[in-house]
């Protein structure tokens, strides 16, 4: 039993670390002036942690209380799964809270766009800026 979990919750590191990893290719840069800087407050660092280990242990003992032989392995599985994802979402938005800020970006392009991030003291509205990569990667840095 005990070999069973340890094997599940190694299942649940392996892909969520696999998750996180930095993909390789082209990054997209475009470039403007900072139009306003709002403060904002963000969620915890969406790392994997002590919130996902614990709630895949408690999802492995839960599920392992289900069935019984190969049904029982699945249960065991799926709450190990199940309960590293719910503990790692409890952990991101119940977590340490840090300052950042959401930056009005107008682009060369005619374009304005709107990015938030951690707090970088060196920004300001009227800096000219770039921002390097998209969606929830993008970061506006000075140029």
């Amino acid at each position: 039993m005990l070999q069973r979990m340890l094997a599940a919750v190694m299942a649940v590191l392996l892909v969520a670390s696999c998750a996180q990893s930095p993909s390789m290719g082209e990054t997209e840069i475009r470039q403007g002036r900072i139009t306003h800087i709002d403060p904002v407050s963000l969620e915890g660092g969406h790392q994997l942690g002590l919130g996902a280990i614990i709630g895949g242990i408690a999802g492995g003992v839960l599920g392992h209380q289900i069935g019984g032989g190969t049904g029982q392995t699945v249960a065991t599985i799926a709450g190990v799964l199940g309960g590293g994802a719910v503990g790692q979402g409890v952990q991101n938005r119940y977590g340490e809270r840090r300052p950042g800020q959401h930056i009005m970006v107008d682009l060369d392009n005619g374009y304005e766009v709107g990015i938030t991030q951690p707090v970088d003291p060196n920004l300001r509205v009227g800096d000219p800026v770039r921002i390097e990569g998209s969606g929830p990667d993008a970061r506006v840095v000075r140029r």
